[in-house]
């Protein structure tokens, strides 16, 4: 048995090895799709650029030909009236300076149009562009966490899961989660910020236009147009950060992380109310039972949100001198804790971050009724005087 039970963490090892290595590889291919994606960018860039310059310049000869046209018509209309007044070579010279006029004019607003065609193909390939980097950037940053975790965390699951089985489920079902957190940043960043910005690229050339063609005005209201864009754009992006991981939870603490994070995810869904009640004394805590706390709760309030499709959800923690309790009830649609589900991994990993910390995890739910979560971690009052001594000293 022992020697079965060292094989199975080398071959757990060696899936993580493997692991490491295809994230690693990928990370290397986005950020090179991104690199390729800025160097295209430049390139175009600096064709529009030039396309630009070109395209005022035509302008500006179309302008100059009008007038040269409008005074050969003229003069082409003097000729014919007065018919008789004009020799037959006064007669052609006007004709034909008419004429060839014309014929410039047709071909410079040609020349005009394809010139146009050209500066709205790069713009659009621009924002194209604009949308891969971006994606890529936030790709390589959220494979970048994917990896030190690997390379931390992961390796200390041999330790805590028994047999080589749900080993290799749980490592397996890390790769899909990580796969899924990638369409899902992909699919966030694709319909939210990258949109926004490559619309505020076409719109911040509007403006220009706006002003020349419909004035002052028009073109304030355009800018205030933009600049909500601009926001939008940043909310976004700070909420993307955010999911990430708060920053405030490093800052602050666990219960302003918290309150700050259920207000907010209550803003996002309209129609859903979450309340917070805190009891107890407001202490930091080591800084992994932090971590593992916000992410329970935050797993907790999701799985409400999206599978029990919970309007009501309340999330009450208390502090005492020997444990820290937790508890988030909904009333969505519930289940039937008696049924095992297949590839239940969000609330094997759940309970995985409370077994870390020594605590227990008690899910409680009815169909129809409501789910209560109940999080129950003890606290070594030792270490938690020393995480408060090194917050003061921070």
């Amino acid at each position: 048995m022992a020697g079965e039970k060292r094989w199975d963490e080398k071959y757990l090892d060696k899936i993580v090895e493997k692991m490491i290595d295809t994230v690693q590889h990928s990370k290397d291919e986005i950020f090179r799709i991104g690199e390729q994606s800025r160097q295209e960018q430049d390139c175009l860039l600096r064709e529009l650029e030039e396309v630009k310059w070109l395209t005022v310049r035509v302008i500006e000869e179309v302008d100059q030909l009008e007038v040269k046209a409008r005074q050969a018509r003229r003069r082409l209309s003097e000729v014919s009236q007065h018919f008789s007044s004009h020799s037959e070579q006064d007669i052609r010279e006007a004709y034909e300076v008419a004429h060839e006029m014309h014929m410039k004019l047709a071909m410079v607003r040609e020349q005009e149009k394809q010139l146009r065609l050209r500066r709205d193909e790069l713009e659009r390939r621009l924002a194209s562009l604009i949308q891969i980097i971006e994606r890529s950037d936030h790709l390589v940053g959220q494979i970048t966490v994917v990896l030190n975790y690997l390379n931390s965390d992961f390796r200390q699951v041999s330790e805590i899961i028994e047999g080589a089985k749900q080993k290799q489920e749980f490592g397996l079902k890390i790769i899909e989660a990580q796969e899924e957190e990638r369409r899902r940043l992909s699919r966030e960043i694709h319909d939210g910020p990258a949109q926004l910005l490559a619309h505020v690229l076409l719109r911040s050339d509007l403006v220009e236009k706006v002003m020349k063609d419909r004035g002052t005005e028009a073109a304030i209201a355009e800018i205030r147009d933009f600049r909500k864009m601009v926001r939008s754009a940043l909310s976004e992006v700070r909420r993307i950060i955010y999911d990430l991981r708060p920053m405030a939870l490093d800052d602050l603490g666990l219960v302003p992380t918290l309150k700050k994070y259920l207000q907010t995810t209550e803003e996002y869904n309209k129609g859903v109310h979450i309340s917070f009640v805190h009891m107890g004394e407001e202490t930091r805590l080591p800084s992994r039972m932090e971590v593992a706390v916000f992410r329970l709760v935050q797993e907790s309030v999701q799985n409400a949100l999206k599978h029990a499709e919970a309007s009501q959800i309340d999330v009450k923690m208390e502090v005492t001198c020997r444990e820290l309790l937790v508890s988030v009830k909904d009333n969505g649609k519930g289940f039937d804790p008696s049924v095992k589900k297949e590839n239940a991994f969000g609330l094997i990993g759940m309970r995985e971050r409370v077994e870390l910390l020594g605590g227990t995890l008690t899910i409680r739910s009815t169909i129809g009724g409501g789910t209560i979560v109940f999080i129950r971690v003890p606290i070594d009052r030792s270490v938690l005087e020393t995480a408060n001594k090194e917050e003061r000293k921070s």
